[in-house]
């Protein structure tokens, strides 16, 4: 596994190669909807994810976030972009990346990363999330992010899905973990304890990460927190 050393990722990038080592190696696979499907941190970490963006291509993402929870602790809804600017690595399945994280008083510093085989999207998205979750809960950030390594490493379930992209339906991963579910911690976590992490991936889209998603809903079916993000075809 490249490692993925870089400042921007502090606070979520320490537990990849934690991933890699604590998750049993799985039979590699090439493509999706193999006999055998990987393992979610294979497919999120381990897999060079950027061999198929085009050195100067712009990947975009959308990214929403809302809640309903009263008094507003994840501040208003926020939509905007996120976007990876592509250039060629030193090596062939690698690349240098500079990101747009957000725009105007929203903007988040991140990157640059050099050499790059991996898609950096997942961990500015895990870390951008943990950093509001951690306030919103008054918890420490450390035993959130270990909470999620976990829930992926043991309790994630890994399906193959279809993905439409540039006008035909192509394979991809759907991988979903509910990390906090049981946690001794439930108590504290304000109702967010179903909080449901949703990833898809596909070889055949650029960066093969099409969307990930952080979802809950309390009993009656009100939203306490969506919060996700889309590759955009039409910005390709």
């Amino acid at each position: 596994m490249r490692v993925l050393a870089t400042t921007a990722l502090a606070l979520v990038l320490a537990a990849l190669p934690a991933f890699a080592e604590d998750a049993a190696k799985p039979a590699t696979v090439t493509q999706a909807n193999a006999a055998a499907p990987p393992s979610a941190a294979d497919l999120l970490f381990d897999q060079p994810q950027m061999k198929n963006a085009a050195p100067g291509s712009t990947i975009t993402y959308n990214y929403l976030r809302r809640s309903g929870i009263s008094g507003g602790p994840f501040g208003a809804p926020l939509q905007d972009t996120v976007a990876l600017k592509i250039e060629p690595g030193k090596s062939p399945d690698a690349r240098d990346i500079r990101v747009t994280m957000f725009s105007g008083l929203n903007r988040v510093p991140a990157g640059p990363f050099e050499d790059m085989a991996g898609n950096p999207v997942v961990s500015l998205f895990l870390e951008n999330h943990l950093r509001a979750l951690a306030k919103v809960l008054e918890a420490n950030p450390r035993y959130l992010k270990l909470a999620i390594r976990r829930g992926l490493r043991e309790k994630a379930t890994v399906t193959p899905t279809k993905v439409e992209f540039d006008g035909r339906s192509v394979d991809g991963w759907r991988v979903v973990t509910k990390p906090f579910e049981g946690d001794a911690m439930t108590q504290r976590m304000r109702g967010l304890d179903d909080l449901t992490y949703t990833f898809v991936t596909a070889p055949s889209v650029p960066g093969e990460i099409v969307s990930i998603e952080a979802s809950s809903k309390n009993k009656d079916g009100g939203e306490l927190l969506e919060e996700k993000l889309n590759y955009d075809q039409k910005a390709g």
